[in-house]
């Protein structure tokens, strides 16, 4: 059990990278809001409507911001607000940073699902038609910066292509609005995203409209969207992925029944990375053998296995699985823990790496 060991004393120090391209959302919990002025007025209301984003972002359910459960929460969002200021623009933005903790314990109170800061990856292939033409947006392109903030707005890890002469010829508005994702995902390659958002987005009487496809895995989902500018269509896109993405991820506490997990092919790193996977399904290790670890997790079947998907990992078929792993018993401090020779409940889900 010396393996087991390693494991316990090295799981506190979390500094391996994850075997997936999956990606902690930066700044999660801070929200900005255009406003006008620095009233109060002004200034309560655009904290409500942080306060939605919010919600929003963690929830993907467009209703949940109006959940009886939050009622005194509206009432007194200051309650779960770490601190906040003014920003100079433009345009002008309330920058509010909601307390991680607290939040998180409010919603939950409330009964909502949450969606952890641990999300696919996003590889967004965006072409503009405009009255100055058409454009792929690349990476570090002034066009990019809508995107950007689009994305942050709704908490998605967002990355954009270099946009080269190459990724411009695949890129086309025929590949981008077709069902085909071949194209793309073989230009996709070199980005090891875990997701593919194609976009047109056109200009037509100053407004703007977007058809959009996203591929993860091989679930697919596509939409069409409209706004008044640039910026507002990037942000109806963005809303849209997050509203469909969602649903895959949220994990509601209580709800969802027990399972035990197995996976297989482990070691030191992926054992961090795998504790930060799970950590929104409050993963409690059972026991250890060799390179197989089991977990006891609170979460769907459907819900584990997306995750999961994010670090790569394969599910073992029934058929292939190996003798159950022994609990572990506990010791007396400073002893080693003792292996009981009672077999191990049989595991609901196996992975391997």
């Amino acid at each position: 059990m010396r393996f087991l060991s390693k494991f316990l004393c090295l799981s506190c120090f979390s500094l391996f990278s994850l075997a997936s391209h999956a990606e902690n959302v930066k700044g999660l919990y801070q929200v900005r809001e255009p406003v006008t002025s620095q009233s109060t007025e002004e200034r309560d209301q655009a904290t409500q409507r942080a306060l939605d984003t919010l919600v929003l972002r963690l929830t993907g359910d467009p209703k949940a911001a109006q959940s009886p459960g939050l009622a005194a929460l509206r009432k007194d969002p200051q309650q779960i607000i770490s601190q906040y200021g003014f920003d100079a623009g433009p345009p002008e933005v309330l920058k509010v940073d909601f307390d991680p903790a607290t939040t998180e314990q409010a919603l939950r109170r409330a009964g909502l699902s949450l969606w952890g800061v641990n999300r696919p990856s996003i590889l967004g292939w965006w072409l503009n038609d405009s009255t100055e033409g058409s454009s792929l947006v690349g990476d570090g392109q002034a066009s990019a910066a809508p995107l950007r903030r689009a994305a942050q707005h709704r908490g998605l890890p967002l990355r954009l292509p270099l946009a080269d002469l190459s990724e411009q010829l695949v890129a086309t508005a025929p590949t981008l609005e077709g069902t085909d994702a071949t194209p793309l995902h073989n230009a996709s390659e070199r980005y090891n995203a875990d997701a593919l958002l194609a976009v047109h987005a056109k200009e037509e009487g100053g407004q703007w409209q977007a058809k959009w496809n996203l591929w993860l895995g091989d679930k697919k989902e596509a939409g069409s969207v409209q706004g008044a500018d640039q910026a507002a269509v990037a942000d109806a896109v963005m809303l849209a992925v997050s509203e469909r993405l969602a649903p895959r991820f949220v994990v509601k506490a209580g709800a969802s029944g027990e399972q035990l997990l197995e996976v297989q092919g482990m070691n030191l790193e992926r054992y961090a990375a795998l504790g930060r996977l799970l950590d929104p399904f409050g993963a409690r290790l059972q026991s250890v053998d060799g390179d197989r670890i089991l977990y006891r997790v609170n979460g769907s079947a459907e819900q584990l296995r997306s995750q999961l998907s994010l670090a790569k990992l394969q599910e073992v078929p029934a058929g292939e699985a190996p003798a159950p792993v022994a609990p572990v018993q506990p010791a007396a401090q400073g002893s080693a823990p003792v292996v009981a020779p009672a077999v191990a409940p049989t595991p609901q889900l196996r992975f391997r790496w």
